[in-house]
């Protein structure tokens, strides 16, 4: 193919990509590309992979699907980080000796 041709139309396919970042869907490749993997990817990259023919843009109910896989599995992630966290309280000894009298007396 000659190269001319060949960005002309990546050009083209970009231009008429309305979103930034638009999710792609992949193709079965001869090289071992897995068909229906998505991936949401920047608009020239997206031109690029749809010219050579290993993506295709996703329906609007496979990039919402996508989006909000990707909206769980962040949510999840910060819960675990979350509950990852350690919380450490430095007392000293003056303090302490006052919480163990003051939970002596409270019985």
């Amino acid at each position: 193919m000659d190269l001319k041709i060949f960005y002309r139309k990546v050009r083209e396919v970009e231009a008429s990509i309305e979103e930034a970042y638009p999710i792609i869907v992949s193709n079965d490749t001869p090289d071992g590309g897995r068909a229906g993997v998505r991936c949401e990817v920047p608009r020239a990259v997206a031109a690029r992979m749809m010219v050579e023919g290993r993506a295709r843009l996703a329906t609007a109910e496979e990039a919402a699907e996508f989006r909000e896989q990707i909206a769980e599995a962040k949510r999840l992630a910060e819960q675990q980080a979350a509950a990852s966290k350690v919380q450490l309280t430095v007392v000293s000894d003056a303090e302490l000796r006052a919480l163990k009298s003051a939970l002596r007396s409270a019985k």
